[in-house]
């Protein structure tokens, strides 16, 4: 029977080996004490299985408040466990629940991470997985050899539906890509959601008319599922081709079911990320994560960027962008989105150290605020991107392209 195997970054005051079949157990078939019903013949169909323990080093406190011994050490490890499919067959929810669930309040962990998982072939039978992904969503920009430019609705609220549709309309002029509404941007008391579709998408549709070229908008429909049905069918009636989705407010259930739909590109935002990977032993890693929003179906997910203004450091970065790209389930691409404090002096580094230029590459003041305007904004991006992809250093690309120049001058103070 097909197997699914998930790696934990474990911390634990007792024998590992004891605190590894604790994880397995209550994950499975066991719990705190024997039970009449788990038999050994149960047992072996649907019990999980600790396949692997590598240690790691010992610390003298416990990384996360749990189980700790007075005098005791506090081992790290490696720890692969596996589940039989009987277990949760292709329910999504219960695989996470399985995966994740119960296992951040054992007390026999002081420390515990999803790392990563590896779902079988049979699978991608069931689970339809990005309809669009990276090259979907280039070739509805006709963006092929540079990585897409976009930028967010700056400020974040507070804006009329006119002041945003003329933004709008400066931005596509400038030549960007792809904008999108801010995470906090639902329907504000001044700027509706159906008016804002309504009046954005007429500038869109009428650019495209006019140059050929469709910008792609991402509308925040993060809502109750209900509503983020009538407010995605609303993007679609208005020849939109995008959905924002703040994936970890809506849940994996709300975002599989707006996913499933196919119509729209589907911009997964990861806001709220911190609180399930910032400490170093509690969580998920975001390579199991994508893995997650892959099987939902979500075509876009934030990966945070080079030289960022949070918390996240670049080789963090860098392994997300890696893991996004790596095969899949034989297909299931989904484009790193890159955003966070960026303007065209991190593409150098960003295009060195992933030697891809399959991303979004977002800015918000990187554009808005370059001091010849948005259009040289875009611009300076686009000229940065050339100047990356073709070997040259920030120095050489300003030498090279004016924009870039005034970037350089304005950013990297």
């Amino acid at each position: 029977m097909e197997r699914v195997f998930a790696e934990y970054l474990i911390e634990t005051p007792y024998e590992v080996e004891r605190a590894a079949a604790v994880l397995a157990g209550e994950q499975s078939s066991g719990t705190f004490v024997s039970v009449p019903g788990e038999t050994e013949e149960l047992k072996k169909r649907f019990a999980a299985r600790v396949e692997d323990i590598q240690l790691l080093d010992l610390a003298d406190e416990p990384s996360i408040p749990g189980g700790s011994i007075p005098g005791k050490k506090y081992q790290k490890a490696r720890v692969k466990v596996s589940w039989s499919i009987e277990n949760f067959g292709y329910n999504l929810p219960v695989l996470i629940s399985t995966l994740q669930g119960n296992l951040y309040e054992i007390t026999q962990f002081t420390g515990l991470k999803l790392m990563d998982f590896e779902v079988p072939d049979s699978f991608a039978t069931h689970f339809k997985g990005p309809k669009f992904g990276i090259k979907g969503s280039k070739l509805s920009c006709g963006v092929t050899d540079r990585p897409m430019i976009g930028t967010i609705i700056k400020p974040s609220i507070g804006m009329s539906v006119d002041e945003t549709v003329s933004l709008v309309k400066s931005l596509i002029d400038a030549g960007i890509d792809f904008i999108k509404d801010d995470e906090l941007m639902g329907s504000a008391a001044n700027s509706f959601f159906d008016d804002r579709v309504k009046g954005i998408m007429k500038v869109i549709r009428d650019n495209e008319q006019k140059t050929g070229k469709k910008v792609m908008y991402a509308f925040n429909i993060s809502d109750e599922i209900d509503e983020m049905q009538r407010k995605y069918d609303l993007i679609h009636q208005e020849r939109g081709s995008c959905a924002m989705v703040s994936i970890n407010s809506v849940g994996l259930a709300g975002t599989k079911k707006i996913c499933d739909q196919g119509e729209l590109v589907i911009h997964g935002h990861r806001n709220g990320w911190g609180m399930l990977n910032r400490h170093p032993l509690l969580g998920i890693e975001f390579p199991a994560y994508q893995k997650i929003q892959r099987l939902a179906g979500v075509d876009q997910l934030h990966v945070n960027g080079i030289q960022n203004k949070f918390w996240e450091s670049d080789d963090s970065v860098v392994t997300s962008i890696k893991s996004c790209l790596k095969p899949f389930l034989g297909g299931y691409e989904i484009l790193p989105v890159v955003s966070s404090g960026q303007w065209g002096g991190q593409a150098v580094e960003t295009y060195r150290r992933t030697q891809t230029t399959d991303l979004l590459y977002m800015a918000g003041g990187g554009i808005l605020a370059h001091p010849m305007g948005p259009k040289a904004g875009v611009n300076a991006l686009q000229q940065a991107w050339k100047g990356a992809v073709d070997g040259l250093s920030v120095e050489e690309t300003a030498i090279k392209y004016p924009e870039f120049a005034e970037s350089v001058k304005k950013f990297s103070k």
